[in-house]
């Protein structure tokens, strides 16, 4: 097959250009959005070129690190307050920031009918252990005490309470069957409609503070075109297909 020599030209320069505007964006990522980010990553790099390279924790774990210098250029973070206090220290780029899902909260086991659909397990009392994440630096374990509160346990399971430092080791702990049930993210476990293993009830959001998740783009990611792309195409009907089959609103 002949190429034409104005044609060649054409297919260098395409090369070319992909090759210098292709870029890498390194984001900071709350635990419970592990699984969406991950299947995003590689729709937003066919569509785009540019690389997402993520790190998965707390959101209070992160926010100290951001503070420390940590070279992320954009946060997902796990709840809304920590954003907007990046924001009013001025560790923002003024107008990134928006919610890119609303969390659910389950109730979880590994094991299949160990939790019910109304969650009277936790009434019941019989376990031994129940996992929570850190609430003092995960939104998820915050609004899993704010559910115990609301149903009057907190005395009667607090010695139970088995604490992972984020919702990722605490679905561990339930996972390994090192606690019976643990509150998770309704992501971890949640697939296009139905709980994917063992039995949880889905907390109503009525129980704890919205679990609002918002994405900003940090001052480091200020001057790169693969972080303004990541946050667009956050935005965009492809994300959104995918955050919601995971449980989450938008």
């Amino acid at each position: 097959m002949t190429i034409h020599a104005s044609r060649l030209a054409g297919l260098v320069a395409a090369l070319a250009f992909g090759s210098v505007h292709a870029d890498e964006v390194q984001v900071a990522v709350a635990a419970n959005f592990t699984a969406p980010i991950q299947a995003i990553a590689a729709d937003f790099e066919k569509a785009t070129g540019h690389t997402l390279v993520a790190a998965y924790g707390a959101t209070g774990q992160f926010y100290t690190q951001i503070k420390n210098g940590a070279p992320f250029q954009v946060f997902l973070s796990a709840d809304d307050t920590t954003p907007q206090k990046l924001e009013a220290e001025g560790e923002t780029v003024k107008g990134s920031r928006f919610t890119y899902a609303v969390g659910a909260l389950a109730l979880w086991s590994a094991q299949p009918g160990y939790v019910d659909a109304q969650g009277e397990v936790l009434k019941q009392n019989q376990f031994k252990h129940l996992s929570i994440a850190n609430p003092k630096t995960a939104p998820y374990g915050l609004a899993a005490t704010q559910v115990l509160a609301r149903a009057g346990l907190i005395e009667q399971v607090r010695d139970k309470l088995v604490e992972g430092q984020n919702i990722t080791q605490a679905y561990q702990f339930v996972s390994t069957g090192n606690a019976e049930l643990g509150f998770v993210a309704l992501s971890q476990i949640y697939k296009d409609g139905k709980v994917t293993r063992g039995s949880a009830w889905i907390v109503p959001a009525s129980m704890h503070d919205p679990i609002k998740q918002d994405a900003v783009i940090l001052n480091t990611g200020k001057d790169s075109v693969a972080a303004k792309a990541l946050v667009e195409y956050l935005k965009g009907p492809d994300a959104a297909a995918i955050i919601k089959s995971y449980g989450y609103e938008l």
